[in-house]
């Protein structure tokens, strides 16, 4: 008895892990995706390709409502870390990759919602 306790114990925790690393983008992810992006949104100009392929390839990632609210934390957050970023930049940035995200990219922004 005791050792199907603690197989059953084992699989559980190995499916929430496992569950758990498929849930949400990871901060690490979005800002290596939007590295590139980093001299354009604080000195404007033309927008990179590299910088619109991880702005096409995050939009991509993030198909669930826990993933985009995963990225928009840590796009906050990471906005936060960079001197001199332009917001009105930062908020037309998918547009100019042709990329369409249902919410504003705003500081502001409620990611919860």
């Amino acid at each position: 008895m005791a050792l199907a306790l603690r197989f059953f114990t084992c699989l559980v925790l190995m499916v929430c892990i496992v569950t758990s690393v498929n849930a949400a983008i990871s901060c690490g992810t979005v800002a290596s995706s939007l590295a590139p992006c980093a001299n354009y949104l604080t000195n404007g100009g033309a927008v990179p390709g590299p910088c619109c392929e991880g702005v096409t390839k995050l939009n991509s990632m993030a198909q669930t409502t826990p993933d985009r609210q995963q990225a928009c934390k840590c796009l906050q957050s990471a906005a936060k870390g960079i001197s001199g970023l332009n917001p009105s930049l930062a908020s037309s940035l998918p547009g100019k990759c042709g990329v369409s995200i249902p919410y504003p990219i705003s500081m502001s922004t409620n990611c919860e919602k």
